[in-house]
């Protein structure tokens, strides 16, 4: 099927595409910072002592993107069961779908600010704002499948 006819026929799919391809750059962030800081900071990679050697000879920046793919793991699991159930259920309006890429913009914005500044309160009201536009997400999923 053609990826126009899916964009119509299947709208939810193309938020969850997204942040699944979202996990993949902050995975390639995340080996780009952390693969070269082994080396500099001459990381004991012996099974024993690379996590402590991580945390005390890697600067506190060079886990932001790792610690940041690792809570793309979490919570977004999630945002995927909903959305693949409601596409399963046919759903295809536009609160939906808007309520999905915004959960997925929220994500995104989210990763940049861990994985750059990690301004803990900036992270946590776009943590809680993605929460909210989950909730609602999934009440309307709720809905939907009940009435």
């Amino acid at each position: 099927m053609p990826a126009s006819t899916l964009l119509t026929t299947q709208p939810l799919l193309g938020p969850v595409v997204g942040l699944v391809s979202w996990h993949f750059v902050m995975e390639a962030w995340m080996y780009a910072l952390r693969i070269p800081a082994m080396s500099k900071y001459k990381v004991d990679v012996s099974p024993d002592k690379i996590k402590d050697d991580m945390a005390n000879k890697v600067p506190a920046s060079v886990h932001w993107p790792a610690e940041n793919y690792n809570h793309l793991m979490e919570q977004p699991t999630q945002f995927y069961a909903i959305a693949l159930a409601m596409n399963q259920m046919g759903l295809r309006d536009s609160t939906s779908v808007k309520l999905a890429w915004t959960y997925v913009g929220l994500r995104i914005v989210h990763s940049l600010v861990q994985s750059t500044n990690n301004k803990i309160m900036v992270r946590f009201q776009l943590f809680a704002a993605s929460s909210l536009v989950l909730l609602g997400l999934t009440a309307k999923g709720v809905i939907e499948y009940m009435y």
